[in-house]
Parts: structure tokens; sequence; C-alpha cells
């Protein structure tokens, strides 16, 4: 329950700067809160924060349990709504064991997830489709976003109010709450929030496509055949949903998957640059430079948590 009011004051204390800002046009978050009941509708909402709330889910937030989880605790009903909610664009987060709930649904099947460290082992052998990741804290693919700690919820907040707002409004949110954002666009260059809610399945179906691969070895040809659309109106259709060409989404996709690796591995800049799609390292440096304004081996310096240098740069 601490996770579920605490995020409710947190995306109350971002939409209070955001309104304080008018010359931004900032738009208000509205934060419901949401019940399994065991209705094979799907759940229900038990609490809803602000009126008049009639569209979709931008992002949804399963919080932690102290008392644990199972997969028994499951139900093919939930399972089915998140689901439904992801189709329709909505950014799905998981917090320490709620990203069970999320690897029960399957949405995770062939993608990165992080969970908290007392599950890993019976996560890992009853979800082998996963690529888990639980030395990580978080683990942010995109569409999904899966985070270890119990008390991880705060900085899962503070991601998505970065996303929905602006890294201003994070940063601002999370110096009034006196909390550490290490993840801040201001910090680390910014950070690619692809745009989901925009209405084409056809094109949503594409990017989710594209997350779970990488964005690796993928062509025109084989982005309008996971859509179902030739590839000129794939073009003219991608670029009015997402504001970017195929090629640009794809570039942004490789570089963060870039920017994870440069964090959390020690492995070199040519081979990540191969591992996300890249032949030429060259371009690689060359594109990384361009998106975060930093070269991989400055990003590493700066983020990276065990420096193949062995020594930060200052």
């Amino acid at each position: 329950m601490a996770a579920v009011h605490g995020l409710t004051d947190l995306f109350e204390v971002a939409n209070r700067i955001a309104a304080e800002q008018p010359q931004a046009q900032l738009p208000q978050l509205c934060v419901s809160h949401w019940q399994a009941t065991g209705n094979e509708q799907g759940p229900s909402r038990v609490y809803a924060s602000q009126a008049g709330d009639s569209g979709g889910l931008l992002a949804l937030v399963i919080p932690p349990s102290l008392a644990g989880f199972s997969a028994s605790q499951s139900s093919p009903a939930l399972a089915a709504w998140l689901r439904q909610q992801h189709a329709a664009g909505a950014t799905l987060g998981g917090v320490c064991v709620g990203s069970i709930l999320l690897a029960e649904s399957g949405l995770l099947d062939g993608r990165c997830a992080t969970t908290h460290w007392t599950s890993a082992q019976a996560f890992a052998a009853r979800y082998p489709q996963v690529r888990l990741e639980a030395d990580k804290p978080m683990v942010d693919d995109g569409d999904l976003i899966t985070s270890a700690g119990l008390m991880a919820w705060a900085e899962l907040g503070l991601r998505l109010v970065e996303r929905l707002l602006g890294p201003g409004i994070a940063s601002a949110t999370a110096r009034f709450l006196v909390m550490e954002h290490s993840a801040s666009a201001s910090q680390r260059g910014s950070n690619f929030a692809p745009i989901l809610n925009h209405g084409d399945g056809a094109i949503l179906k594409v990017q989710h496509w594209l997350q779970a691969n990488g964005a690796v070895d993928v062509s025109l040809a084989a982005m309008a055949q996971q859509a179902g659309l030739e590839q000129r109106t794939l073009l003219r259709r991608f670029r009015a949903a997402t504001g970017l060409k195929p090629t640009q989404y794809c570039q942004h996709l490789r570089v963060g998957k870039a920017r994870e690796l440069l964090e959390f591995t020690n492995g070199t800049i040519d081979h990540i640059a191969w591992t996300v799609g890249y032949q030429d390292p060259a371009t690689f440096r060359s594109l990384f430079r361009k998106v975060t304004g930093l070269a991989p081996s400055e990003y590493r310096n700066r983020f990276g948590l065990a420096p193949a240098s062995g020594a930060r740069a200052q």
C-alpha cells in the first residue's frame, strides 16, 4: 500500500509542478487505483483521483507485495486484461514481485526483465523464455519496465513522470521529494520514450515487435509485413504515429540498448556496436554521440558501474 499511495502522492507533486509552468501547456496526470476482483471481465477501478477520465491508460504500474506473490494467485482474466492494456498502448511497469504478473501474462517472453532477488531462482525456472537480469535494479525495455527492489516504485514513478511530463518536471519532483533520480535525462542525455498511445494498432504492433527483437536485422519489408501494410503506407503512418521515420526509430532503440550494455557490462565498444546491430563501429560511435551527446567511452566512464579503465572520468 505504501507503493500505491506513494505513487499517487508522487504524481500529484509532479502535477503541481507542471501546473506552475503554464507556458509549457503540460497535461495533468489522472491517477486511478485498480484492484483484481476475480471478475472474469478483469480488474475494476476502485479509486480515481480525477473525474472525467474516459481515455485509455497511458501507464499501468503493478505494485510490490509484502506478503510475496505466487504465480497461482494470477488468473487468466487478469493476464488477458494486462495484455489488452499493453496492446492498447499502455506502458506496463512491475515493481519487485510485480514482474511475476507480467511474466504470467506472457508479455515478457523473449524480453529482458528483473525481479526481487528472493524470487530470481524460481522466476528463472518458471519463465525460461524471459531474459532475467536479476543483478540489475531496473530494466527499462521501453513499453515494459521491471524493477527489483521493494521500494523501487519511487524511481519507476519518476521514470514515468520523465516520459509523460518531461525530464525537467521529473528532476523538480525528485528535488521536492528529496529523492535521487539517477536516470534523469539531464544527466545521461535524452532518454528515448517511444510514443505508444497514438491509436494506430498496426504501427503499435510493429513497435512492440521492434522492442522485442532490439531492432536488430530488421528491414522496412519485414516491418511492413508485421503491420500488414504496404511499405509506402507504413512509412507514412509510422511517422505520423511516432514522429520518427522507421530508420530513426530503430536507431534510438539500438542506442538505448547500447547505453544499457555500457552501464552494466565490460564488453568492448566494438563488440557492443555489433551486438546492437552495427557492423561498422565508427558509424555506431557517430550515431551514439548524435543521440546522447557523449561518445560511448565518455558515457561508460560517467555512468558505468564497472568501467573497463577502473576509474571514472571527473
